[in-house]
């Protein structure tokens, strides 16, 4: 299946009615934070297909556009402290932010994204043990500690993401927030069996659909 991947800046033709015909086979939005909830909404709108998203450090507390005022984008699901199954068996789990560095909304010190990541761990030992796995994709903000990220401490990486990614092995740990202006920047590493993978603007990805879903017959309910 298909994935799109976006986060932090907005790609004048996932804007236009050319997103249905260069994407229609899309199966999953996944948004990385720090995206108007108006561009995530049209892209949701015009694909028809599921969205999942997590907030940046510049995330709007309420936005006012057609329709009225909001405060996440109607119709997306947000993943932030959350891991889910999607309807195509896809294990999913996500948080929000960055490091801490001023008094924004959405920032958090490390100490804090490892109380975060420890939160989500009985969910994830939960699909072990009904399904095999611990987790398909992993959405984020912020990158891990010393991948994809900067030495300045509003771009710094998440330490215990790394460790999340060690021991839990997601086929995909997605993230945004470091913007991308040069071609030979970094943007994909496989750390062990995870693909760690930077989708500033956009990036399309493709995972196999499970062998295992909890609603099929004889997975342990």
């Amino acid at each position: 299946m298909k994935l799109l991947g976006v986060s932090d800046t907005e790609i004048g033709f996932l804007y236009s009615p050319m997103i249905a015909e260069k994407f229609q086979d899309i199966d999953l939005i996944l948004s990385c934070g720090d995206l108007p909830y108006f561009y995530i909404e049209y892209m949701l709108s015009m694909l028809n297909v599921p969205c999942y998203y997590v907030r940046g450090n510049h995330a709007s507390d309420r936005e006012i556009g057609v329709g009225g005022t909001r405060r996440f984008p109607w119709g997306a699901v947000d993943l932030h402290r959350r891991c889910i199954e999607d309807d195509t068996g896809l294990l999913l789990a996500g948080l929000e932010g960055s490091l801490r560095y001023n008094r924004g909304q959405h920032q958090y010190t490390q100490d804090e994204y490892w109380g975060l990541v420890f939160s989500l761990v009985p969910r994830f030992l939960i699909n072990k043990a009904k399904l095999g796995r611990y987790l398909d994709i992993f959405l984020s903000h912020a990158p891990p500690w010393k991948i994809h990220d900067e030495e300045d401490l509003p771009h710094r990486g998440i330490k215990a993401f790394n460790w999340l990614i060690k021991v839990f092995q997601p086929t995909y740990f997605l993230h945004g927030h470091i913007h991308v202006y040069r071609q030979d920047t970094v943007i994909r590493t496989l750390v062990g069996k995870t693909t760690v993978q930077n989708v500033y603007g956009y990036k399309v990805l493709t995972i196999p659909l499970p062998d295992k879903r909890s609603w099929q017959k004889g997975v342990i309910q």
